[in-house]
């Protein structure tokens, strides 16, 4: 299509006597194309006007972009397996681009530049989801390396230090190395006192920071900037992980999650120009090694067993021998099973989503 500039140099030439066949050649386009924008007598670029190939689907579209929350990809994937729509993601994204479906303009941000291995940014968001068969509100916890971009999160019904060392300790073996600081949001799960540059964190999150070698920083209140790396991908989880799944247990809900980072971390991000895990591979040699062991993150409780033989826990009751009634014994709680010992030779252990002890796991 001709360009506003070669009509109005048509135009100009043909007002100085100078015949077609000459204006074809010095602009070096057809005579036909010369012919057409001297019958129209406008120097105007007309309206390219031609159907769309998602236009026929409109309401199905509009329809999957509430089911999915907005998110195309998914749109996209429905589209594809439901087999009514044979259209490419760019013919997809184009047409909601033009009629303003969950379109928003750019708006310009600052960017701060970290070296590999220098910052890992770390944050918490609820999320409502579908988790066997019933609605429930999950607590998203999120890290991410700052160089590479390389995301990872899971997802647990409460967030409080037990659960926030449980989560590093996965993310920092995700990783497979420790940077030199974390960067977290003003949680009371982490901090003792103060905020931003004078945060003080509490002793025992202090010392699980040391056994791998880093330290916990905070951000100036209110300066959410500062978090962004970690911030973005939550609206990205929303939208992209949770649109239009369910999950049957915690198990499946979180082993998704960890196979949806491998997916998204081997993906070209246009943002940063790059694939985290490309990055990753510089940014893994900066790293700080894991320790050669790492103990298992525990929390330990004291319970009186009750006179029907039961030990309460978290809202759940754990079945014990009889003769432990009014024994005190120690509850261990452990990621995946909790563990009650009345003494060095009498101990029980379950899986966290069983309340049936099996003591020979102990023998």
């Amino acid at each position: 299509m001709l360009s506003q500039a070669q009509r109005t140099t048509i135009l100009e030439l043909q007002a100085q006597g100078v015949g077609k066949r000459e204006i074809a050649r010095v602009l070096g386009i057809s005579r036909v194309a010369v012919r057409k924008v001297l019958r129209s007598n406008s120097n105007a670029v007309p309206e390219l006007r031609r159907p769309e190939r998602a236009e026929p689907y409109r309401q199905q579209i509009l329809e999957l972009f509430g089911q999915c929350k907005g998110n195309l990809v998914r749109v996209h994937e429905e589209l594809a397996a439901s087999g009514s729509a044979e259209l490419s993601y760019a013919a997809l994204t184009a047409f909601c681009r033009r009629h303003g479906i969950g379109y928003a303009p750019p708006a310009p941000t600052g960017q701060y530049d970290f070296a590999p291995g220098q910052e890992m940014q770390h944050d918490t968001s609820p999320h409502d989801l579908e988790l066997g068969g019933k609605k429930r509100r999950v607590q998203t916890a999120s890290a991410v390396l700052c160089y590479s971009r390389m995301l990872f999160f899971q997802c647990y019904p409460t967030f409080r230090r037990f659960d926030c060392k449980v989560f590093l300790n996965e993310a920092l073996r995700y990783a497979g190395g420790a940077p030199t600081r974390v960067m977290i949001d003003n949680t009371h799960v982490v901090v003792l006192r103060g905020s931003g540059r004078e945060m003080v964190p509490v002793p025992e999150m202090a010392a699980f920071a040391e056994r791998f070698g880093f330290q916990f920083v905070a951000h100036a209140i209110g300066n959410a900037n500062r978090s962004a790396r970690v911030e973005r991908p939550f609206h990205f989880i929303e939208h992209n992980f949770l649109a239009g799944r369910t999950f049957s247990s915690w198990e499946d809900l979180n082993q998704r999650a960890r196979d949806w980072c491998d997916k998204v971390n081997s993906t070209y991000k246009k943002h940063i120009r790059a694939v985290p895990r490309e990055l990753f591979a510089v940014e893994r040699l900066h790293l700080k090694p894991l320790p050669a062991w790492i103990p298992e993150v525990y929390r330990l409780h004291q319970r009186l067993v009750d006179i029907e033989g039961y030990v309460g826990l978290n809202s759940n009751r754990y079945s014990v021998p009889v003769d432990w009634i009014g024994r005190r014994v120690e509850v261990r709680e452990t990621k995946d099973k909790i563990e009650i010992q009345l003494d060095a030779r009498r101990l029980g252990a379950c899986p966290r989503n069983s309340l049936s002890l099996d003591f020979s796991l102990a023998l």
